[in-house]
Order: structure tokens, then C-alpha cells, then sequence
């Protein structure tokens, strides 16, 4: 797959992904970075906003799982306490996380997304799959490596800003 650095798509939250709005961009699987995408690196308490939508993600036909490079026990505690499969050492942005989650589903990647905080790795990762890319703005830049790699970033978020999904 190509090898491009620009998002698909773009949106604030984690949150402002609707079933119905994932379903017209005909996606079946939706992967999640888990870190600053779902809850900050800091703590693994999801706001009240964060829990109601994978409740409803839950009860919907699109199925989700997270997929993160994180090595730590608190990604699969996580999962376990809200219904939710993972795949931990993912190594994005190889594929090996992204292919090992398309096939625990028997998804296409044409019918799959990932959604993540980062360029360097979650989006590069998915484009490379061949998978949908979704960017959502980091939950807390809270270091200075933070915030520096969101400085590099910034350029990709200019040239793709055309493709903010509207709430």
C-alpha cells in the first residue's frame, strides 16, 4: 500500500464517530489506538462522554477493537472492564497489528478503519494496511515529546484539513 503520511480523515474526538456516519464510509471494523485516543496516557478512567459512546459502539453492528503498541497490563484490564477485544504490541506502524486484527475478523481492509492520535504511527500504519485513516486531536499533549512530535505533525493536519468530518 502507499506510503503517505496524510490522514483520510480528521476529527476532534473519539466521540464525534456515529455508527451511521461509519457506516456511509462503508467501514465494518474500526480499530482504536487506545493512549490520548480513548483516555490520556495519565490515567485509564474514560470521561462519562467516552463511556456512553462505546456503549454505543457497543450495541451497534460495527465491530471495534483496540489496537496499540502499549506493552502495559492496563490496555487489556481496560478492554476486559468495557466489552472491548485488543491487540497489544502492535508495532505500528508495521502492519502486524493492524493485519492480525483484519483477520481475527475476516474484515478486508477496504472495510476497516483505524483511528488513532498520531501520524507517525497510526495513521502511516493504516494507510499502509490499505485501511481507512482517521486523526483525532491528542486528549493531552502533556509532555514535551508531546508536543513536539504534534509540532511535526502540523504540516500533515494543514494538507489534509479538507478532510475534517463535520458534527
Amino acid at each position: 500500500m502507499p506510503f503517505s503520511l496524510l490522514p483520510k480523515r480528521m476529527t476532534d474526538a473519539l466521540t464525534d464517530l456515529t455508527p451511521e456516519l461509519l457506516r456511509d464510509m462503508g467501514v465494518r471494523l474500526l480499530m482504536l489506538d487506545f493512549d490520548n485516543t480513548i483516555v490520556p496516557y495519565t490515567t485509564s478512567v474514560p470521561t462519562d462522554a467516552m463511556v456512553r459512546w462505546l456503549q454505543t459502539m457497543n450495541a451497534s453492528d460495527i465491530q471495534i477493537c483496540i489496537v496499540s503498541n502499549s506493552h502495559k497490563d492496563r490496555v487489556p484490564a481496560f478492554c476486559q472492564e468495557y466489552g472491548l477485544d485488543c491487540i497489544t504490541h502492535a508495532k505500528k506502524p508495521f502492519s502486524k497489528g493492524i493485519r492480525a486484527c483484519l483477520g481475527r475478523y475476516q474484515i478486508p481492509a477496504a472495510q476497516a478503519a483505524l483511528v488513532g492520535d498520531q501520524i507517525y504511527t497510526d495513521t502511516l500504519g493504516a494507510n499502509c494496511a490499505g485501511v481507512q485513516s482517521i486523526l483525532v486531536r491528542a486528549i493531552d499533549n502533556h509532555t514535551f515529546w508531546l508536543k513536539a512530535r504534534h509540532v511535526l505533525e502540523l504540516p500533515f493536519i494543514f494538507l489534509a484539513r479538507k478532510r475534517r468530518i463535520s458534527t
